[in-house]
């Protein structure tokens, strides 16, 4: 499992013209499924997206989590994580998940943050989608389990 994670002031995400999904400051994940990846990885992930200690406190040092802020989130399959360019000019994505494996980690793992008393927004599985970041610091993290 691998995430891209921004801090953003504001996140948007649009499937044929239509907003879809739209949250205030917080995180934007993009999440990415491999072949074996399983609930435990979900599991540490999603407890590690909450807690990452990446929002300024008083002093101005990351010292603060999107728990400690009321921070959204706005959570976006991306399989594309998984492309590999190292041979070629054309990414492979052999390393990603089937739809059909990946699809319910990636519910679950939205169902996670819901559980923890986030605001979760989403964008739609496989779809083709337009999304709006206005990244915040920039701050942006690469997580892998």
């Amino acid at each position: 499992m691998k995430i891209v994670v921004q801090r953003v002031s504001e996140a948007e995400v649009a499937v044929s013209g239509q907003s879809i999904g739209r949250i205030g400051a917080g995180l934007v994940l993009l999440v990415g499924m491999g072949h074996n990846d399983t609930e435990q990885q979900v599991r540490y992930l999603g407890e590690k997206c909450l807690n990452l200690r990446i929002f300024e406190d008083q002093e101005g040092k990351m010292n603060r989590s999107l728990m400690d802020v009321g921070g959204e989130i706005l959570a976006i399959s991306q399989f594309t994580l998984y492309g590999d360019t190292r041979k070629g000019r054309r990414p492979g994505f052999s390393d990603a998940a089937p739809p059909e494996k990946a699809e319910p980690l990636y519910e679950r793992f939205v169902e996670l943050l819901r559980a923890a008393g986030i605001k979760v927004k989403t964008g739609s599985f496989g779809a083709h989608m337009l999304v709006r970041i206005h990244n915040d610091g920039p701050v942006t993290l690469i997580l892998e389990a």
